[in-house]
């Protein structure tokens, strides 16, 4: 029998993409190998947000090339389909398959085991493609990519592994991108916004919550925009409300959602369920209104500020994380100076900072006035340490608050502690071993450490 192992790399859609192809190939016959120095076929799910995203899956191919030379590797994701070219001259590679194609990963595997190209609907085979329209290839290995544009589907299937601990299954509802952020590459690289049928949302939350999972989080590239493409319109908010009266999950969790996505009806479900989780993680990028402008964003500082602030009148313990880039091309030291101003005084829970990358064919790569290397470096090392001052807050906050978390797969080297998750998305080690997926009530007791003591004597099944 014929194995396979999938490496991922990059974002939760990029990951339910991959746990899709397992579902997929495990459908076909095809048995899942433990790692990859051990698979038949190794695919290779990569992203492309940066370049050091880029970097890490060469790398990561090259090593496994190493390790299992015999192996025929894939090369799928939104690096395969930025840059084929790229990935089909590495050692090792037999094909590379941009997100245009990923769906047609199964029939692939056949051919790798068979040694012909099976063709199925909509599906065109390397080998028939003219010489004009695969001049992208510059390697041994056969390259299938399309327009993304022409993409309808939407590939998903829940992740229930990695971050997860096999806890807290990751749902993606939602793909691409109808926005054109100067810095930004996904759209490009995944195409229009999509989304999945109410129907099939709602069955997959059950079948889960069946299964005994008790938070399930839902992902997606955009996922504000959710069911904006479908007829008739459907909206994110209605699609949570249809969760909440059809399922039973215990708690709900959403992913990134951009800030202007945050109503007063959104924020007002989330204060009247206490199974909807009290996170919210909103991009922000920039404190600086010019630079906003810049980068082609849809709201300015004040615009932010205010969401965040009605997170806090009907939330007060929510967590609220963002995304934030230093050294936007054009960016003074004045403007990263009123960003970190800006953060400081708001009060976020975490921070993601992400040093610029020029991702080729944005409109940011090609500006005037790109910051220099080491000016991003020290404004990066400056908003991290904001991040992680600001963190330390949030924690200090909750001090002697009663919290219900959910504990997580126990950790080797914590033996003492069982890993757990609030729902205002603070992991806390519980004191003792705990089996995982399981309620327990907590009072914070460590703000430094985030150790929590066991609040009550028995595990909370209800």
């Amino acid at each position: 029998m014929t194995t396979f192992y999938i490496e991922q790399f990059g974002c939760r859609a990029t990951q339910a993409d991959g746990a899709a192809i397992e579902r997929q190939l495990r459908e076909r016959g095809f048995a899942a190998a433990s790692g990859s120095a051990c698979a038949d076929v190794v695919i290779v799910n990569t992203c492309t947000v940066t370049a050091a995203a880029d970097a890490q899956a060469r790398d990561a191919i090259r090593k496994l090339h190493a390790r299992n030379p015999a192996a025929r590797v894939i090369a799928t994701g939104c690096y395969a389909q930025r840059a084929p070219e790229e990935l089909a001259a590495l050692p090792g590679v037999s094909w590379v398959v941009g997100n245009s194609h990923k769906a047609k990963i199964p029939w692939l595997m056949d051919s790798l085991v068979d040694g012909t190209v099976q063709s199925a609907t909509g599906f065109v085979p390397a080998s028939a493609l003219g010489e004009e329209k695969f001049s992208l290839l510059h390697g041994p290995a056969k390259i299938l990519t399309g327009d993304i544009f022409e993409q309808r589907a939407l590939l998903a299937a829940p992740v229930v592994g990695g971050e997860a601990n096999h806890t807290r299954p990751v749902v993606k509802i939602q793909d691409g991108c109808n926005s054109r952020c100067a810095y930004c590459v996904i759209p490009f690289v995944r195409g229009r916004s999509r989304s999945l049928e109410p129907a099939q949302v709602i069955e997959e939350i059950a079948r889960l919550s069946a299964s005994g999972y008790r938070e399930i989080v839902l992902s997606g590239i955009n996922l504000g925009t959710y069911g904006r493409d479908l007829t008739p319109r459907v909206e994110l908010i209605d699609l949570l409300r249809r969760i909440l009266d059809e399922t039973r999950v215990e708690r709900l969790r959403i992913s990134s959602i951009e800030p202007m996505d945050v109503t007063e009806d959104l924020v007002a479900l989330f204060a009247a369920s206490d199974r909807m989780a009290q996170h919210f993680h909103m991009p922000l990028q920039s404190g600086c209104d010019r630079v906003l402008a810049a980068m082609h964003r849809w709201y300015r500082a004040e615009h932010y500020a205010r969401r965040v602030e009605l997170i806090r009148e009907r939330l007060p313990d929510a967590g609220i994380g963002a995304d934030v880039i230093a050294g936007f091309p054009g960016e003074t030291d004045a403007e990263h100076a009123e960003t970190v101003a800006f953060i400081r005084a708001l009060p976020f829970s975490y921070l993601h900072v992400f040093s610029f990358s020029q991702r080729p064919g944005t409109q940011a790569a090609e500006l005037p006035n790109q910051v220099p290397a080491s000016a991003i470096k020290n404004r990066a090392r400056e908003l991290r340490a904001l991040g992680d001052a600001k963190a330390k807050e949030f924690r200090q906050s909750q001090v002697g608050r009663m919290l219900r978390v959910l504990t997580l797969r126990s950790e080797p080297d914590r033996a003492e502690r069982t890993p757990a998750l609030s729902s205002n998305y603070l992991r806390i080690g519980v004191q003792g071993r705990f089996a995982a997926n399981e309620w327990l009530d907590v009072a914070m007791t460590d703000a430094d450490a985030s150790i929590g003591e066991l609040a009550l004597s028995a595990v909370l099944n209800s």
